[in-house]
């Protein structure tokens, strides 16, 4: 019967969501993350953690826990303003992840489980060529590259000691909260804006945090989970133009799409010296979540359109 798991990141978009789950999953917690005071649930113990490096002390935190759910990170920002991005990435990412994980081994934690990211994998796929979880790793930015650092530093730990290391690697994760480009795409799409993304013909995965919330909790004492890489996603991959239509139709704001080719819009992005931003809204990212699927016995509980519906209720309540 498992007894205590400890969290990082408790307070942030995904972490939340796995500590109120863990609670009504009736779970032994300790939380941690940057915070001094925060409201959490009812028997949940609080702990705060000034930083996330190879300097910080774990002891207190890690007395009898067995799972540590490691979801605190730097994460990827458009517009870092860091001089060194990726010595930056590193400290918390890597230096901070492998000195968690070392003081998790003496205290003998049995499974570490890491919040990765699918730009371990890449940037973007070709049509119907999408990435599984055995691939090559390819990251291309310092965010993705620090994740895949911190992985192989887990593995290389895991093999010398034997604490069990899962590694789970989401795509874009939208729910109810979900701030950045999706909450603008919302915004957009409430005001009635006119979007020139009308004939978009990608594909993208997504994953609802209902859904990835589910796995990160089916991965926490599943036997067959141990020292593997996961893909997650919700199953059902969307055009960009897809998508605004389905949210519109969750939002109760129909999507005012102007059905512009992809190569103007392309050819816009480079003039205005953003071409990542035609490579998020036009490229493809797909994932096959095949193996996730076959060894755990894993199917994603929500739908993408349950999901829109739930994250369009939060945001139609706050804003």
């Amino acid at each position: 019967m498992l007894k205590k798991v400890l969290l990082t990141g408790g307070t942030g978009f995904v972490g939340r969501a796995v500590l109120d789950r863990l609670c009504r999953d009736g779970l032994d917690i300790v939380s941690c993350s940057r915070a001094e005071t925060i409201n959490v649930p009812s028997g949940v113990m609080y702990l705060s953690v000034p930083g996330l490096d190879s300097n910080t002390v774990w002891k207190p935190a890690l007395d009898g826990i067995e799972v540590v759910i490691h979801c605190a990170a730097r994460v990827h920002v458009m517009h870092d303003t860091s001089s060194v991005p990726l010595a930056e990435f590193r400290k918390v990412n890597v230096e901070g992840t492998l000195n968690l994980a070392r003081q998790a081994v003496r205290a003998g934690v049995k499974r570490f489980v890491f919040i990765s990211s699918i730009k371990v994998n890449g940037e973007g796929t070709a049509p119907s060529k999408p990435y599984t979880a055995d691939d090559t790793p390819m990251p291309v930015d310092p965010y993705g590259i620090s994740k895949l650092e911190a992985e192989q530093g887990l593995q290389v730990l895991s093999q010398g000691t034997g604490m069990e290391v899962v590694i789970i690697r989401p795509v874009l994760v939208y729910g109810p909260g979900v701030k950045a480009n999706f909450l603008s795409m919302m915004n957009w799409l409430k005001k009635g804006v006119p979007l020139p993304l009308g004939a978009i013909h990608n594909k993208r995965s997504m994953v609802a945090l209902d859904n990835l919330v589910d796995l990160i909790v089916t991965c926490i004492d599943h036997p067959k989970a141990a020292n593997q890489v996961f893909l997650v996603s919700d199953g059902e991959d969307l055009s960009t133009t897809e998508l605004l239509r389905r949210t519109g139709q969750s939002l109760g704001r129909p999507a005012r799409l102007l059905p512009i080719p992809t190569f103007m819009l392309a050819t816009a992005a480079r003039l205005l010296g953003k071409p990542g931003i035609a490579q998020r809204l036009c490229g493809s990212l797909q994932v096959d979540i095949g193996k996730t699927r076959a060894l755990l016995g894993w199917q994603p509980p929500v739908t993408v359109d349950e999901a829109l519906a739930k994250t369009a209720r939060h945001f139609l309540d706050q804003y």
